[in-house]
């Protein structure tokens, strides 16, 4: 018996000695295994490997635009006055139709436009109009007044469309006027710019065709752009107050904030958060709840009128803490509150640039340009006041999409609207200060960085206004260091509904 057991417990060492041989794997074999896991590893990471690599790809090619604002190809701007525009002889011209409240309580907003638009116009055709069709045509303009009246915008884009034989319908401020505009020109397949609308909605999937172009920025893009100059650049502040306009503006401009601050600055808090009825004039319910919050700084994204209570009560009541904006730039306003009340204000701005801005000889010949005619040749109000002094900030902005608009038009040789699609989707531009934007083709949302600046007094002033006077404005604290925020940290939301950017990363590839 004890025999048999020794042979048993001898076959069963056997036994396992066999097993591991078999089961284990050895070091060549342990190495193949594990090369196999990496492979698959890096398989399984490759889809956001490859997103990188085509964002990474589009980085690269950021800095070489298919066409450029050169502003040493303007034309003579000597005799330009926004209040004395008349369109050129004959009816074969480039026709545009701006469409804007040009009457009502929004009048103003259609005085900005009309300068902005009336400046590039001008300039295009004294330099003898733009090539299409085989020939030279000059730009005619349309006054288009939507009275910020919804029956009435369309009864007017539908007007310009059929009797004016417009080729563009160009808007404005109101997303809700921005969608009957896009809605006629889909209609009638012609095409429509939005260079004042900002609502994201305004190219999702419900909403989106293929005749209307969105060249302006959006409230998520401003709203987090904000949020990433706190997180990644102040890094100081992080205590926020939100207070907007109780409608879906206000209410996208918050949430892009709070958006932006998950993303690029998680510590940030909001300790407060209000919306409150347009034009209002008693915002001292709110800013006793600003003041008791302990807020270190107020989020809004208020116009005007509501814009300049707000700061103006703030300041009645001790409250000095800084408000971050996109509106709190109105130079009137900035001047009527004065020097201190308007001192570190926070503005984020779509045209401007980071950093001083006379940056170029063609950035000084296009400012001097504009505002040479301000002081020596416009007399009509509201072109005379400080509101139009300077061709920044929205005047910029909406100014250089015009030109974005006559330079794909250029560019197609033609004004049928098939061939201006083609040139517009993904179309890159770079205006006169050197900001690069690009026309994302699958939504027709524009890509673009920010600028956010501090407004300091008018002696530190010199740090962005770089030649004499060495400042913005006498009686008023305006824009003083200023910050880039990077295209790539702001891109717009891109509905995943829309079928046609399904599978496109954020940049469009």
């Amino acid at each position: 018996m004890e025999s048999i057991r020794k042979n048993l417990a001898i076959l069963m060492g056997i036994f396992l000695l066999f097993a591991m041989a078999v089961y284990s794997p050895s070091p060549a074999m342990a190495q193949k295994v594990e090369k196999k896991e990496k492979a698959q590893n890096v398989e399984k990471k490759a889809p956001k490997a490859k997103a990188a690599a085509k964002s990474d790809e589009f980085i690269e090619t950021w800095s070489k635009p298919n066409a450029a604002f050169d502003a040493s190809k303007m034309g003579d701007m000597s005799g330009y006055d926004p209040a004395k525009w008349v369109n050129p002889d004959g009816d074969d011209t480039i026709r545009i139709a701006v469409v804007w409240p040009h009457s009502g309580p929004g009048a103003l907003n259609g005085e900005l436009a009309w300068a902005c638009v009336t400046f590039a116009a001008y300039d295009i055709n004294k330099r003898g109009g733009i090539l299409v069709d085989g020939k030279k045509k000059k730009i005619a303009l349309f006054k288009a007044d939507s009275m910020s009246k919804p029956d009435q915008a369309k009864k007017i884009c539908e007007r310009m469309v059929l009797q004016e034989k417009v080729h563009v319908l160009l808007g404005t401020s109101g997303s809700n006027i921005q969608k009957i505009i896009n809605e006629v020109a889909s209609k009638y397949k012609v095409i429509a710019q939005n260079v004042g609308a900002l609502s994201d909605e305004l190219q999702d999937a419900t909403n989106f065709n293929r005749y209307s172009f969105m060249s302006s920025d959006t409230t998520e893009s401003i709203g987090r752009g904000m949020a990433y100059y706190y997180g990644q650049i102040r890094k100081k502040e992080k205590k926020f107050y939100i207070l907007c306009q109780d409608y879906s503006f206000g209410h996208h401009m918050a949430q892009g904030f709070k958006n932006g601050l998950k993303e690029y600055f998680p510590e940030g808090q909001i300790v407060g958060e209000d919306y409150h009825k347009l034009f209002i004039t008693d915002f001292a319910p709110f800013l006793e709840k600003i003041k008791a919050s302990g807020a270190e700084v107020v989020w809004t994204g208020d116009w005007l009128p509501d814009a300049g209570n707000l700061l103006k009560q703030a300041r009645q009541m001790g409250i000095m803490i800084p408000f971050a904006n996109l509106f709190l730039d109105e130079p009137n306003m900035l001047n009527e509150v004065g020097v201190e009340g308007t001192k570190g204000l926070v503005n984020i701005k779509h045209f401007d640039r980071g950093g001083a801005t006379f940056n170029s000889p063609g950035m000084i010949k296009y400012y001097k340009a504009w505002n040479d005619g301000w002081q020596n040749r416009w007399k009509t109000a509201p072109y005379n006041t400080p509101l139009f002094r300077h061709p920044m900030g929205t005047l910029g902005h909406w100014t250089q999409q015009v030109y974005w608009l006559f330079s794909v038009i250029e560019r197609a040789k033609s004004t049928d609207p098939e061939k201006i699609i083609k040139v517009w989707e993904g179309d890159t531009y770079q205006y006169v200060n050197g900001r690069i934007v690009k026309m994302r083709a699958c939504d027709h949302k524009s890509i673009q960085g920010f600028r956010v600046a501090e407004f300091v007094p008018p002696a530190d002033q010199k740090v962005s206004f770089n030649m004499p006077p060495y400042h913005w404005y006498e009686n008023a604290s305006n824009v003083g260091p200023a910050f880039e925020i990077p295209a790539d940290k702001v891109l717009p939301l891109m509905d995943s509904k829309l079928d046609r950017c399904v599978g496109k990363d954020p940049w469009g590839k």
